[in-house]
C-alpha cells in the first residue's frame, strides 16, 4: 500500500505527529510510505523502517508540482500541514484517499492528541496517541561522566528567549556535576556564543559549543545520551521526550498545555504563570517580556537538582 505523507512544518511538530503516524501506518498493510516535508522534519525521520521515499519542500512551487505530476499513484495522500499550498499540492497528487489537518478543526488537548484525533477521523477508529516514537540508527557511546545539554533558544520568536546570561548563571552553578553541552541550531549561535563567553570568564571549562554545527540526526544522538536537558519550548524539547531524558523546561509565552513534553514522566515545567500568559506571541505584546524576565537561574537550578 503506497501512502504519502506530509509532514508538519517545524521540528517539535513533526516529534509530536509521530504518535498519530505510527498509529496510522500501523493500521494499514505493508504500508510503504513517502514522506514530505521540511528539511529538518524530513531528516526526523530518515531511519523510519517503513521509509521508501523522501522528499524535501522547497519554496520553487513549480517544481513541486512537477515532482506531484510525475510520483506515481498512491493509496493514501495525508497531510499533517493546515495552508493552502498544501491543499494545492495535494490536489495535484493522485492518490484514492486525501486527508487535510485543520487548526480549526482539532482544537482541544495537546497537540499530540489533536494529531491523533485527525488520524481517528481518518480511520474511523478511537486509537488513543502512544509515546512519542522516533528512529536513531547510529548511536554514540554513553560517556562515563554526566552530561547536561542546554538549549538557548527558540524557533517561534524572541518571546520564548531565557535570557542568555541565566543559562550561563545556571551552567556555572552546575558545571562540577556536568560536562555541558550548547545546543541549538543557526539561528541560535549568538545566544550560544554569548553563554561561552561567559562560561570562560568564569573559568569554566568542561563545555562543548555545538550550536549551529550539528544536523537533526546528529542533535538526536547528543541529546538521546544526556543526564539531563535544560531547554525552552522548542523542537529539541520534543526530543528529549522522545527519548524520556530528564529534561527542565522554561515556559513563557506559550501553551503549556498544548507543548509540553509528552510522556515524559522526568519532565519539569518552570513558568511564572502571570495574568498576561500564554498570549502566543513571537514577540512580547507588552514589552517586557515578564513572563521569561522574571524567571530567575535560581528556579531552574533548583528545578534541575530536584531531577537530576
Amino acid at each position: 500500500m503506497r501512502v504519502f505523507i506530509e509532514l508538519p512544518t517545524w521540528l517539535g511538530d513533526a516529534v509530536m505527529a509521530t504518535p498519530a503516524i505510527e498509529n496510522f501506518l500501523n493500521e494499514l498493510e505493508k504500508p510503504n510510505v513517502t514522506f514530505i516535508g521540511s528539511p529538518v522534519s524530513i531528516e526526523l525521520f530518515n531511519d523510519h523502517p517503513l521509509l521508501n521515499q523522501k522528499i524535501v519542500l522547497t519554496k520553487d512551487f513549480l517544481s513541486m508540482i512537477d515532482i506531484a505530476k510525475n510520483i506515481g499513484e498512491f493509496d493514501y495522500f495525508v497531510s499533517f500541514r493546515s495552508s493552502i499550498r498544501s491543499k494545492l499540492f495535494g490536489r495535484i497528487i493522485r492518490s484514492k484517499h486525501k486527508y487535510y489537518y485543520s487548526k480549526r478543526s482539532f482544537t482541544k488537548g495537546h497537540q499530540v492528541e489533536r494529531y491523533n484525533s485527525f488520524i481517528n477521523r481518518i480511520l474511523s477508529k478511537e486509537l488513543a496517541p502512544g509515546p512519542l516514537k522516533v528512529y536513531l540508527k547510529d548511536r554514540l557511546k554513553k560517556s562515563p561522566k554526566k552530561t547536561l545539554g542546554i538549549n538557548p533558544g527558540a524557533t517561534y520568536g524572541s518571546a520564548k528567549i531565557w535570557p542568555y546570561e541565566r543559562f550561563s548563571e545556571v551552567a556555572i552553578a552546575l558545571s562540577k556535576k556536568f560536562d555541558i553541552y550548547l545546543l541549538g541550531g543557526k539561528n541560535e549561535i549568538n545566544i550560544a556564543n554569548e553563554i561561552e563567553k561567559l562560561l570562560l570568564v568564569k573559568g569554566i571549562k568542561n563545555f562543548t559549543n555545538l550550536s549551529g554545527k550539528t544536523s537533526v540526526n546528529q542533535l538526536m544522538q547528543i541529546i538521546e545520551n544526556l543526564d539531563i536537558f535544560i531547554t525552552g519550548d522548542s523542537g529539541p524539547m520534543h526530543i528529549a521526550a522522545a527519548f524520556n531524558i530528564p529534561s527542565v523546561c522554561i515556559f513563557g509565552p506559550t501553551k503549556q498545555n498544548e507543548t509540553s513534553q509528552w510522556g515524559n514522566f522526568n519532565s519539569v515545567i518552570v513558568s511564572k504563570k502571570l495574568n498576561c500568559q500564554p498570549c502566543m506571541k513571537r514577540t512580547c505584546p507588552l514589552k517586557h517580556n515578564n513572563c521569561m524576565n522574571l524567571i530567575e537561574s535560581k528556579d531552574v537550578i533548583n528545578a534541575t537538582r530536584k531531577i537530576a
